[in-house]
């Protein structure tokens, strides 16, 4: 594992690339917080991820740390800077398994709605080296991945939580 930049969580508003989607979710944001918590809820939805393990005791807060398994290999050593059930949660990388991750955040922001929630994602980062160059066409293509896994996620909750009625 190679050392990423501690960035603070205020990052995510000012870093070189920055990906923002939401959705609206037929759920409560404490609904939302449990998947956040489950750790094999991440790979049902943001497929990149493979495998999910906190490495910190159980229920998340602030300083909670997880390291997340993702394909081709790459690894994240999380912890979480956010940490607000119903409202919001965030984390940073301080480690990675690439080199060429410098800094990276994530926060994800909920607002609660008559008809369950809105979740707003945003995803930061700074890379080294060749990749660098490249962020604009393969941000443009990532940014794509992330819709996609917000509508899987959207999915995944609205089996979750369906009511038999």
């Amino acid at each position: 594992m190679h050392p990423c930049e501690r960035v603070g969580i205020d990052y995510v508003d000012s870093a070189p690339h920055r990906f923002t989607n939401s959705v609206d979710l037929a759920i409560t944001p404490e609904q939302l917080f449990q998947v956040f918590a489950d750790a094999e809820a991440w790979p049902r939805w943001a497929t990149v991820i493979r495998h999910v393990e906190w490495t910190s005791p159980l229920p998340p807060g602030v300083g909670s740390t997880r390291v997340v398994s993702m394909l081709g290999g790459l690894k994240g050593a999380e912890e979480f800077l956010l940490w607000e059930p119903g409202r919001r949660m965030g984390f940073r990388f301080n480690e990675a398994s690439e080199r060429s991750i410098r800094a990276f955040a994530e926060r994800y922001d909920v607002e609660p709605k008559a008809q369950g929630c809105r979740l707003t994602w945003t995803l930061a980062l700074e890379v080294n080296g060749p990749g660098k160059h490249l962020m604009p066409l393969s941000g443009l293509v990532s940014n794509l991945s992330f819709r996609w896994f917000l509508r899987r996620l959207r999915r995944y909750t609205d089996e979750r939580f369906a009511t038999v009625s």
